[in-house]
Order: structure tokens, then C-alpha cells, then sequence
């Protein structure tokens, strides 16, 4: 069984695959990977030059967040080859904030999502990325609504800091290990 999990930026997604890693279950960055893609494959560094005339972090995340328009183009050249590199990988879990906009959500069978109250999320981002709240908000935004994210998945973990995270992941892999 292929399981994705999701949640929008700043939610505790990361830190719910290091929890998984203390089970012994290793699953698929789909950030680190389109980095990682970004940094070696010829074919995406000469597409994403060409689109956007420059290769560096800050000038790609700048381009993309100038208009939707803009993401779809990065979109098209990066997630075909993170789907590629997933499907290589044979992992059978992968990460993604965008597993549903992205279409990732087609490779997996079923579907995690983490959520974290809005203040919690800005102040994760601003925190691990250095930046303002203006520019965490406007990260925010560019991803669908948790609330969505939460309707459409098969499993929510809820990552506020006050719940029990440990328990409800004890719970999640009882649960997918009787499927």
C-alpha cells in the first residue's frame, strides 16, 4: 500500500516522518527530492534556466510566488520528474504539501493529512525559514485550505503542540496495519 502524507507549509509534516522513522518506516521527501532534481538532472536545470533565467533558491521562490501562472510553469517541469523519481525509489510512503494540487495524490493509496492551527503554522515558518509574517502568509496562501486538505484525506494528525502526537500515530499505523 502507497500512503502520501500532506498539510499545508509549517503544519509538522516533517516532524511526523521523523516520528515514522522511529518505526522503521522511511518515506519519500517530495521537497528534498525536487531539490535534489533541480541540483542534478541536466534536463530540469536547463528547462527552469530557460523559464526563469537563473537557478538560485531565491529567484525561483520569487518567480513562483509572482503570479499562479508562473507556479504552473516550475509545476510542469518539476513534478513529473519528482512522480519519476518516487516510482523509482520503491518507497511506499512519500511527503508532499502539495500531494493533491500537485496530482501526487494518484500514486498513493491512501491519504494523511497534519494540520496545525494558522498562528502555530506562520510562526514554524518564520521561525525554520527566516522570514517575515507577511512572507509566511503569502506561502499560506498559495496552498489550498487545510480544511480541504482534511475532507478529502483518509487520516488527520493533528500537530498543535497540545495533543498527543506519538498516541495518534500509534493509532494511524494499528489502524493501516489491519488493512
Amino acid at each position: 500500500m502507497k500512503i502520501g502524507i500532506t498539510g499545508g507549509i509549517g503544519s509538522g509534516k516533517s516532524y511526523v516522518c521523523q516520528l515514522l522513522s522511529a518505526h522503521g518506516i522511511q518515506v519519500y521527501d517530495c521537497d528534498q527530492a525536487a531539490k535534489r532534481i533541480i541540483r542534478t538532472s541536466p534536463t530540469v536545470r536547463q528547462q527552469l534556466l530557460q523559464l526563469i533565467g537563473s537557478l538560485e533558491k531565491a529567484d525561483i521562490a520569487r518567480f513562483l510566488l509572482q503570479s499562479d501562472t508562473n507556479a504552473r510553469q516550475i509545476d510542469a517541469i518539476v513534478h513529473p520528474a519528482v512522480f519519476r523519481d518516487f516510482q523509482e525509489s520503491g518507497m511506499s510512503w512519500m511527503e508532499s504539501a502539495i500531494l493533491y494540487e500537485s496530482g501526487a495524490h494518484h500514486l498513493v493509496d491512501r491519504v494523511i493529512v497534519v494540520t496545525a492551527p494558522e498562528d502555530v503554522r506562520i510562526q514554524r515558518i518564520m521561525q525554520r525559514d527566516g522570514i517575515s509574517r507577511q512572507q509566511a502568509l503569502l506561502w499560506l496562501q498559495r496552498q489550498w485550505p487545510q480544511s480541504e486538505l482534511v475532507r478529502r484525506a483518509h487520516y488527520h494528525l493533528v500537530n498543535d503542540g497540545v495533543a498527543d502526537l506519538h498516541a495518534q500515530i500509534e493509532t494511524l499505523l494499528k489502524t493501516l496495519n489491519n488493512k
